[in-house]
C-alpha cells in the first residue's frame, strides 16, 4: 500500500511522490517506514536514504535533518540529499580532507566549530559510500 514521500532540502523539493517503503539513517540506526506507520518525528543523521517506487530502489546520500510520519505521509526535511550520479568523488574527497585538516587545528574550547566539521566529514563519508557502493 503506497504512501506519500516528500524529501525537501532548504534549496528545493528533491522528491514528492508515492512509494512502497523508505529506509532512513536515524540517530539510533537505520529505520524503515511502511504504510500505516505510527506517527513519528525523529532526527536523522548523515547516511543513505532508500525508497522503493514501482519495484525500483532509489538511493540518496543525505545529511542531517528530521523525518515526520503522519497518517499516509512521510516528510523528510534534510540539509543535503544527492543521488549517486551527482556526486563528484574527487571534490568530496578534497572537501573531506580540508575538513579533517581543519578539525585537527580546532582548539577544544570551540565545540560548535568541531561539531560543524564533524558533520561535514560525516556527510562526505555518506556521499563517498553511496558513490563507491557498486564497485
Amino acid at each position: 500500500m503506497p504512501f506519500q514521500l516528500d524529501i525537501v532540502t532548504p534549496e528545493k523539493t528533491i522528491f514528492s511522490d508515492s512509494v512502497d517503503d523508505v529506509y532512513l539513517p536515524g540517530s539510533e540506526g537505520e529505520m524503515g517506514i511502511l504504510a500505516m506507520h505510527s506517527a513519528l518525528v525523529a532526527p536523522l543523521q548523515p547516511g543513505e536514504l532508500r525508497y522503493l517506487k514501482d519495484g525500483k530502489v532509489e538511493e540518496l546520500a543525505v545529511g542531517e535533518g528530521f523525518v515526520e510520519v503522519t497518517g499516509d505521509k512521510v516528510s523528510v526535511l534534510i540539509d543535503l540529499a544527492i543521488g549517486e550520479d551527482a556526486i563528484d568523488e574527487h571534490q568530496v574527497e578534497e572537501a573531506m580532507k580540508r575538513a579533517k585538516n581543519a578539525l585537527d587545528g580546532v582548539v577544544g574550547d570551540d565545540p560548535e566549530e568541531m561539531q560543524a566539521l564533524m558533520m561535514s566529514i560525516a556527510k562526505s563519508e555518506a556521499m563517498l559510500k553511496l558513490k563507491r557502493k557498486r564497485r
